[in-house]
């Protein structure tokens, strides 16, 4: 699979924004207190917090567009660029370690020509690794979105994957 080169993220359309806010500023007073629910609406919705949604954010707010961007960065669950329709998320957990946690992962690389922090080029997958998933019983474990899947092989991988595609 081919990398292909950084664009600038681009959003399905101004006039979804302009609607997103729209029914933003019905639900929310524009206090600085609500940046972070506010934050969490946009990204909901958009997948991720673009720079235009930002600028419209701290003007909502009374902040400056420097103060949310910091906040925006700040906490890892925002996120400043598009991923990929399925999140893949590969455990990195002790238990997962022992029981072969890093071969899956190398699988999940080598299928989809990605590495951790990454998108395919179609936006289709992205991949993560966390310090754990919570389902040590089940290791090596992977999730997709909000998928857990457990006991893991290379083979399984393949075949989660195909399925996703």
């Amino acid at each position: 699979m081919e990398h292909a080169a950084y664009e600038e993220p681009s959003i399905e359309s101004k006039p979804e924004i302009e609607d997103l806010f729209a029914e933003i500023r019905k639900e929310f007073e524009g206090r600085a207190e609500e940046l972070i629910p506010i934050l969490q609406r946009v990204q909901g919705v958009l997948g991720f917090l673009p720079e235009e949604a930002l600028i419209e954010i701290a003007r909502l707010v009374g902040l400056s567009a420097a103060r949310v961007f910091g906040i925006a960065t700040f906490y890892s669950q925002f996120r400043l660029q598009p991923v990929g329709k399925y999140m893949i998320r590969v455990c990195r957990g002790t238990a997962c370690h022992v029981r072969g946690g890093a071969r899956i992962l190398r699988e999940v690389e080598k299928q989809l020509d990605i590495k951790p922090g990454e998108n395919t080029p179609d936006l289709e997958f992205g991949l993560e690794t966390v310090a754990c998933i919570g389902a040590c019983a089940l290791a090596p474990t992977m999730v997709i979105n909000d998928d857990t899947y457990g006991q893991m092989t290379s083979k399984k991988v393949g075949e989660i994957l195909e399925h996703r595609e």
